[in-house]
């Protein structure tokens, strides 16, 4: 290799290349930056060659300028902990859960459902209770059809909604088809009321108008439960779905209550009115306070609760027998449906244990 002749002699150190921050022993050996100290090997014949960054973008020609790259080594990788190793195991912090979970939809955890045009029939043929049946909207079979005429014929509520509501529901196949399960059985309100005349009871019944809050609905059935009424009475349409949500608000009220579906609440205020059972509404828009009107509650009485959002609905309450409100002096000229509820129950039951 020629000798380079482009610089001066400098007889501090040999001719060498520089093509960049390098350090070199004595005996003109490269070495790594980190072997490199010079508080302590400057004295053994270590020396420094550095060629002076060129000007341009976040450059400069100042060694002052440069950062210090001098010191203390960087620690040895080797004696670096591999990653997490120090980390205590999942099942030592208490966390035994999977990192990724399959979270399925709240409703497949709260109520039961089944999937698949085939399994819902198969569970109307039989007779099973279901709640509520969604299907494909622009499907057209004959097992659709099937579906809708006995769903219809059972007082079931059928839907037709897009494919995106569906997979909102569950993750599983369900082939265009799902349904929920109800975890009671409905009574139907006519026997029921026939077997209350026959035992010589006096009937005391809740209809519920589209009371759609689950929680609402498991309250009202808690408190219905324990002021001694004897049915719930609910619209196949529009009210709360009975799932898990509210059987546990109803603190298992539901499972000892019967709860009656009805397809129409006008024809059933008729059919209560015609077997003597007085219909007592609940609204704001009546004269008469509970309590103060002289309301005979100790022959048969059936309450009558609305909406949480616009109360009973008109047409109902133009077949009611009786109106009364609750009476309140505060600024807030409102109650909660379940509070409502009870106070109206309360004074049925009041009464009815003062007679006796």
């Amino acid at each position: 290799m020629e000798k380079r002749t482009d610089r001066p002699e400098r007889p501090d150190r040999p001719q060498r290349p520089v093509t960049g921050r390098r350090f070199y022993d004595e005996q003109n050996r490269p070495v790594t930056p980190k072997q490199f100290r010079p508080d302590r090997d400057a004295a053994d014949g270590f020396a420094e060659e550095t060629r002076a960054r060129p000007r341009g973008r976040g450059g400069s020609d100042n060694r002052d300028d440069q950062p210090d790259r001098s010191g203390p080594p960087r620690r040895d990788n080797a004696a670096r902990p591999p990653y997490r190793q120090d980390r205590p195991e999942r099942s030592e912090r208490g966390d035994d859960r999977p990192r990724y979970e399959n979270r399925a939809p709240q409703q497949d955890r709260s109520i039961d459902m089944l999937f698949g045009l085939r399994p819902i029939l198969e569970a109307l043929n039989a007779g099973r209770t279901l709640e509520k049946i969604f299907l494909l909207r622009g499907t057209k079979n004959s097992l659709v059809g099937d579906i809708s005429t006995l769903a219809r014929a059972a007082g079931i509520q059928v839907q037709q909604v897009p494919v995106e509501k569906l997979d909102g529901l569950t993750r599983k196949n369900h082939q265009g088809a799902v349904a929920f399960v109800s975890p009671i059985d409905y009574a139907p309100l006519d026997n029921l009321l026939s077997g209350l005349f026959e035992e010589g009871k006096v009937p005391f019944l809740l209809l519920l108008d589209r009371i759609t809050d689950v929680r609402n609905f498991g309250a009202i059935a808690r408190t219905a439960e324990c002021l001694g009424v004897q049915a719930l009475v609910v619209p196949s349409h529009g009210a709360a779905q009975i799932n898990g949500d509210a059987l546990k608000t109803s603190a298992g009220a539901l499972n000892l209550l019967p709860v009656c579906r009805e397809t129409n609440l006008q024809d059933t205020i008729r059919f209560l009115q015609q077997s003597g059972v007085t219909v007592v509404a609940c609204t704001e828009k009546a004269t008469e306070a509970v309590g103060a009107a002289d309301v005979d509650f100790t022959g048969p009485v059936a309450v009558l609760m609305g909406s949480e959002e616009d109360g009973i609905a008109p047409e109902l309450l133009r077949l009611a027998d009786v109106r009364l409100k609750v009476p309140m002096a505060g600024q807030i000229q409102s109650l909660n449906v379940s509070v409502a509820a009870g106070i109206m129950l309360f004074e049925v039951a009041r009464q009815r244990v003062s007679a006796e």
